[in-house]
C-alpha cells in the first residue's frame, strides 16, 4: 500500500505546489497516492463493519473515502492549489461531509496520525453533543479516564474562551463544554505506515476510541 515513494511524492509536492508540476507528476501521483490510498480504504471495508456498520469506506476516485487533493483557496491568502497530505476520511453513513462524526487518517511528509471524533461540528450539533455531556456526567468522565482511549489518543481542537450560554464558569465539566471540536489524534509512525499489517493496526487503534464515537453519534440521534 502506502511506502516510502508516498512520503517522497507528498515532500516533492509541498516544494513545487503548482498545476505544471502536479500534472508532469501525475503518474507517480496515480501510483504512490491515490492507488495505495484507495487500495487501503477497500482493505479496510471489512474492519471498518466490525467496528461498526454505520460507517462507510468507499474506495472511489471522487466522492469516496478518500478526500481530494484540490485545496479551497477562494477566502485563503495562501493559492497553492494542493493539499501536502493525503485524506482519508470514514464518515458515518448520515454524514454529508468531513463535520459530520467520523474515523480519519491523514498521510503527510512531516507527520501522520488518526483521528476520530468530530471536528469543527454546526451549531446544532455542537449544542447536542454539549447537552449530553451536561445531562449524562458519569458516561463523559467514563470515557476521559478510558486508559485504553488516553493510552493511544488525546483530545485536541480549538476552545472557547468563555463559557457557551447557559452553563456556568463552575460546571465541572466547563472545560469540555467549551471546546468547539470533539477530535482525538493517535500519532502512526512511518515504520507503522509501510508495514503490511497497516489495516490491521489501524483497526486496533481506532477501537480504541470506540467510546468517544458512540458518545459522539448517541448526542446526534445516529445509531452505532
Amino acid at each position: 500500500m502506502f511506502s516510502i515513494k508516498t512520503i517522497k511524492f507528498l515532500r516533492q509536492l509541498a516544494e513545487n505546489n503548482n498545476r505544471e508540476w502536479f500534472n508532469d507528476n501525475k503518474e507517480s501521483y496515480e501510483a504512490n497516492v491515490r492507488e495505495p490510498a484507495l487500495n487501503f480504504i477497500e482493505a479496510f471495508r471489512p474492519e471498518l463493519k466490525k467496528l461498526s456498520p454505520h460507517f462507510l469506506a468507499i474506495p472511489k476516485k471522487v466522492g469516496g473515502s478518500m478526500m481530494r487533493p484540490y485545496r479551497d483557496t477562494r477566502f485563503s491568502k495562501d493559492k497553492t492549489p494542493y493539499k501536502t497530505n493525503v485524506g482519508v476520511q470514514f464518515r458515518h453513513e448520515l454524514g454529508k461531509d468531513v463535520h459530520a462524526p467520523g474515523f480519519y487518517f491523514h498521510i503527510a511528509a512531516d507527520e501522520c496520525f488518526l483521528g476520530a471524533g468530530i471536528w469543527h461540528p454546526e451549531s446544532k450539533a455542537l449544542r447536542n453533543i454539549r447537552e449530553l455531556i451536561d445531562q449524562a456526567p458519569s458516561a463523559w468522565k467514563k470515557i476521559k479516564s478510558n486508559k485504553a482511549f488516553n493510552a493511544e489518543f488525546e483530545l485536541v481542537g480549538g476552545s472557547l474562551t468563555n463559557p457557551p450560554r447557559g452553563y456556568a464558569k463552575e460546571h465541572p465539566n466547563i472545560e469540555d463544554l467549551k471546546r468547539k471540536d470533539f477530535i482525538a489524534i493517535s500519532a502512526i509512525s512511518k515504520k507503522e505506515l509501510y508495514d503490511k499489517e497497516l489495516v490491521k493496526i489501524v483497526a486496533k487503534k481506532y477501537k480504541k476510541a470506540l467510546p468517544l464515537m458512540k458518545f459522539l453519534c448517541e448526542a446526534q440521534q445516529l445509531n452505532f
